[in-house]
């Protein structure tokens, strides 16, 4: 047989999708909503299957029959095809039961290609329900409706969706960019207080390593976020989704082909620290937590002075983050450090892990000091009073 030559295509495909602010979505004058679902209508109006976190729902009575009233009212443009409740919490993403759920609902309610997937809900809910609509069908358009300030200003605005299984998080997931993502600040008013400073710990992070002027705008603000002052949690939210949103279309690898994700800066720790305490910590809590062990590892190794060290720690803390790690003897050690090879797995060949040396100035390094670390685990396990 004759040897004929590869054949070889290649292609572009161009992704985008835009986030909306507003307050009170639901309200039948605010016409968002149909504003971003009308430029893709079928004639007969979109079919929309919601899903939504049970704890917002539970904070938020009205919100179905607010729902219904509001599709009937735009009716030539949505069809509230079905609601669906759905657990809260990182209990939504373990294992696939609750994805399965939104699976068997695009199933029975006919939700196809041109159809939406609503989600409305915190991070996990987000990320599970993005899973099951871009596994269905090859793709259903979704539509996020994040309700806590961590969804608004950092999980909802990427492009990843995935659940937790076989022990690992995030093990299946797709890179799906969504239709659009919808931010109601009216959904922020009920957090509880641990929800509402979570998500200030992702701003911190991003303006680590690539802001300075927002890292000094989130420590001059301290007081007033963490007393629910909306003024400065808007300005947070859009700053960090801005710089969050640019990285993702701006820094070359949407799609985290390589090994450098400088937005995983803190997570090799967070992730494990949520494992190791059964998802006790909030994820913001753990990233906090992680955020404050790799800058103490930075100042051991010299990358940073004591002072910056200091000063990270400290507006963690007057934000109303707990910095202790939850370590109680060398077997939690031992247990925390395999997160580094985990993380190291889940990056899917080098380790690349993100350190600071100076504020808004990043770092990635390949190699871990383990005697350094296990030294940071140690200072941030114990009882302290940070002074800059």
């Amino acid at each position: 047989m004759t040897d004929r030559p590869s054949i070889t295509q290649e292609f572009n495909v161009p992704y985008r999708y835009q986030l909306h602010f507003t307050e009170n979505l639901f309200d039948e004058n605010n016409i968002l909503l149909v504003d971003t679902i009308q430029k893709s209508t079928q004639k007969n109006g979109a079919k929309l299957l919601f899903v939504i976190d049970e704890n917002v729902l539970l904070a938020h009575p009205t919100l179905k029959e607010d729902i219904q009233t509001y599709c009937k009212h735009h009716n030539e443009n949505l069809q509230c095809s079905f609601i669906l409740p759905v657990a809260g919490g990182e209990l939504s993403k373990d294992g696939d039961a609750e994805a399965y759920k939104v699976l068997q609902a695009i199933s029975d309610y006919a939700i196809c290609r041109h159809s939406f997937v609503i989600a409305i809900g915190g991070g996990a809910v987000i990320d599970m329900a993005g899973y099951a609509a871009a596994t269905a069908h090859r793709g259903v358009r979704l539509i996020r409706v994040p309700t806590t300030v961590l969804a608004q200003n950092d999980a909802a605005v990427g492009v990843k969706n995935g659940i937790n299984i076989l022990s690992k998080k995030n093990f299946l997931g797709t890179f799906a960019p969504p239709y659009a993502i919808i931010n109601d600040a009216a959904f922020l008013r009920t957090l509880e207080q641990r929800d509402w400073i979570s998500g200030i710990a992702e701003a911190v992070k991003v303006a680590l390593i690539k802001d300075a002027p927002f890292y000094n705008f989130i420590s001059n603000n301290t007081q007033k976020l963490a007393q629910r002052d909306m003024e400065p949690m808007a300005h947070l939210i859009y700053r960090c989704a801005e710089l969050h949103m640019h990285h993702i279309g701006q820094g070359g690898d949407p799609f985290e082909s390589g090994s450098s994700r400088p937005l995983d800066f803190g997570h090799w720790a967070a992730h494990k620290l949520e494992q190791m305490t059964n998802y006790g910590l909030r994820h913001g809590e753990a990233v906090a937590i992680g955020i404050g062990l790799d800058v103490t590892y930075a100042y051991l190794i010299g990358f940073i002075d004591e002072s910056t060290k200091n000063h990270v720690l400290k507006t963690l803390i007057d934000i109303g983050f707990d910095m202790r790690l939850p370590v109680d003897d060398v077997d939690d050690i031992s247990e925390l450090l395999k997160g580094i090879e985990e993380f190291r797995e889940h990056l899917g060949g080098e380790l690349t892990i993100t350190l600071i040396t100076a504020i808004g100035t990043k770092k990635d390094v390949h190699q871990i000091d383990y005697t350094k670390m296990e030294e940071a685990i140690t200072l941030m396990a114990a009882p302290k009073k940070v002074t800059v």
